[in-house]
């Protein structure tokens, strides 16, 4: 017991003394994974949209960009682009530099789970828009993305969610300041109190996600009704 009250009271210290930049931490951790998630989003349903052209070249170059994207590291895109670009003569500010790294992530997750959402749609119903003389982007944006963006609401709930944690990687550059789990980190350095410090940026992220589920399920419901 007096293990578990010495935590509860460096529960309370914490939050007595440092609710308030938790509450700022969290709101600029909220700020970057919005932002990217939505600027992923939107990416990969430009990409989708060449991913899917008749013209073989944007295809193969849409393919190569998902499979690299995809397959590296955040930390490691993210250290890229903060000291590699700067080399080149591209100088942008910390936080712009995270969010530009999980765009061009949660863009290549987004194009494939759009892929998957077209793979399911019926065959029959382009052929039905091709014979109604609809052009191209005429079946892309009234046919397929529509419904495809239907099939995948649950693989965007959880590339949300993905991209919400991964914004801890701001920890890792002069952001850290600032981000939640940069904070901590800086009250853990202070305090010297580990444990409680962490769990209660753990206790924001398991919130925010399980709140951003129930919202998908939600949403996954309204969508079932339209199909």
């Amino acid at each position: 017991m007096g293990s578990g009250q010495t935590v509860w009271g460096q529960l309370a210290h914490l939050v007595g003394t440092y609710g308030s930049q938790y509450v700022d931490g969290y709101g600029v951790t909220l700020r970057i994974g919005v932002i990217a998630f939505v600027g992923g989003l939107l990416l990969g349903l430009a990409l989708t949209v060449l991913r899917i052209s008749p013209i073989p070249p944007l295809r193969a170059a849409v393919s190569a960009y998902v499979e690299l994207f995809r397959n590296i590291p955040v930390l490691c895109l993210l250290i890229f682009v903060v000291f590699a670009l700067p080399e080149v003569g591209v100088v942008i500010d910390y936080e712009p530099c995270v969010v530009l790294t999980l765009i061009l992530v949660s863009s290549s997750f987004a194009c494939d789970n759009l892929r998957t959402g077209i793979n399911a749609i019926d065959p029959g119903q382009i052929e039905a828009a091709r014979s109604l003389g609809l052009s191209f982007m005429g079946i892309v944006t009234s046919v397929v993305l529509p419904q495809a963006l239907r099939n995948v609401v649950q693989p965007m709930v959880t590339l949300f969610i993905s991209v919400i944690i991964s914004s801890s990687t701001g920890a890792l550059v002069p952001l850290a300041h600032n981000e939640l789990t940069g904070l901590v980190s800086r009250i853990n350095t202070t305090d010297a109190m580990g444990i409680p410090t962490f769990l209660i940026a753990a206790l924001f992220y398991v919130a925010t996600g399980l709140v951003i589920a129930g919202v998908g399920r939600i949403v996954e419901r309204r969508v079932a009704i339209w199909r």
